[in-house]
């Protein structure tokens, strides 16, 4: 039996879960939570990840770990595989936060605060951007000066690639086919929401790029937009950099268009005619759809779509118009099956559909920890 934490550290919050991990068999979820607001000079609230991490860990069965897993969300051209952490690899993920300035220094502090809390333990780098590793230099490169691309790490990245990885192989399973012989579109919809083709197990194409802003429409991020917008706004509206960076990222997508982030809720007012709701709906699912047609021409020939995340798990409506009009490519939904409240992995177009469209539940954490644990037995071995 091994046990395993992972630990996903965002700017405010932590979010944890362990794991057991027997040599034959399903893993088992020992305990998981989310601890909030840190730093936010909230009453009550932790100082710091510190603090929330060591408050935490004094409420879990930590004896007979194993080893502690970590998501990092930029590993650039450096991190291509799950690394084993140790001074050199803290050293190259610091080196990456000007590329994910949000996300990469509270990954930092959870490797950190770990390191500290859980000496001789050994600790486990996973990052979003090595599924998309695979990339070829056509599909990650950016039509500009390429010395300018060179020197500033310009470059397609890719994000998400914990959840494509784990639910295109869980994808393939549903089929009853090897990995390697299966051709699929996943769809991470959620608050932030990406699509990766995925040719065989290896992702070849994907949404997001430099950072998670490229690529479909999200909950609060704009997705793809014309470059010039921003100067426009910076040289006719006086918006500084700054404020067109927080416009873009944390006041577009369908709360820009709508004022509302949560699809449940953006479903609601669509049903009673709200507008504003309808064309937020309409935008969403038309990326979403364009991407899918451009992928299913990088692919070449598809066996399968596959939603998953909170919207795409969980928003049948979504799933329907996403794929709307498709039929002649040989893509369709089965609305008995897309509506059915069943949970878990299943198929959602008709029987003879030529391409299965399915819903798969990701699971980053059980990717992470398996990821963690094939490390630390390499480095055993």
């Amino acid at each position: 039996m091994s046990r395993v934490l992972v630990l996903n550290c965002g700017s405010s919050s932590l979010k944890y879960r362990l794991f057991d991990v027997p040599a034959t068999g399903e893993p088992l979820v020992v305990a998981t939570g989310t601890v909030e607001q840190i730093g936010e000079r909230v009453p009550g609230a932790p100082h710091d990840h510190a603090e929330a991490l060591a408050a935490a860990m004094s409420d879990l069965p930590l004896d007979g770990l194993t080893a502690v897993g970590h998501r990092v969300v930029h590993g650039g051209l450096m991190f291509s595989t799950p690394a084993l952490v140790d001074d050199a690899v803290v050293a190259a993920i610091s080196d990456l936060v000007p590329l994910a300035p949000l996300h990469n220094p509270a990954n930092l502090a959870g490797i950190e605060v770990a390191r500290a809390l859980l000496p001789g333990i050994p600790q486990v780098a996973v990052f979003d951007t090595a599924f998309h590793r695979t990339l070829s230099p056509a599909a990650s490169t950016y039509a500009i000066d390429a010395e300018t691309a060179e020197r500033y790490g310009i470059h397609r990245y890719g994000f998400h690639g914990t959840s494509h990885a784990i639910v295109s192989r869980r994808t393939a399973a549903l089929l009853g086919r090897p990995l390697d012989e299966v051709n699929t579109i996943t769809l991470h919809l959620g608050n932030g929401a990406s699509a990766c083709a995925v040719e065989g197990g290896r992702s070849i194409a994907t949404s997001m790029g430099l950072s998670p802003l490229e690529g479909l429409v999200m909950g609060t991020r704009s997705g793809d937009l014309d470059p010039a917008i921003i100067f426009h706004l910076h040289r006719v509206a006086g918006m500084p950099f700054a404020e067109i960076d927080n416009l873009l990222n944390r006041r577009s997508g369908l709360v820009g268009l709508a004022g509302v982030n949560d699809m449940r809720t953006l479903l609601t007012r669509r049903a009673a005619g709200d507008r504003a709701a309808a064309l937020a709906f309409d935008v969403y699912c038309r990326r979403i759809r364009s991407y899918v047609g451009a992928y299913y021409a990088e692919l070449g020939r598809l066996d399968a779509i596959t939603f998953t995340a909170g919207v795409g798990e969980n928003a049948p409506a979504v799933r329907a118009a996403a794929l709307a009009g498709l039929d002649r490519l040989g893509i369709a939904v089965d609305p008995a099956r897309n509506d059915t409240p069943e949970r878990g992995a299943r198929v959602i177009s008709p029987p003879d559909a030529p391409v299965a469209v399915c819903v798969v539940p990701t699971d980053e954490e059980w990717e992470i920890a398996s990821q963690t644990l094939g490390v630390v037995a390499g480095g055993a071995a």
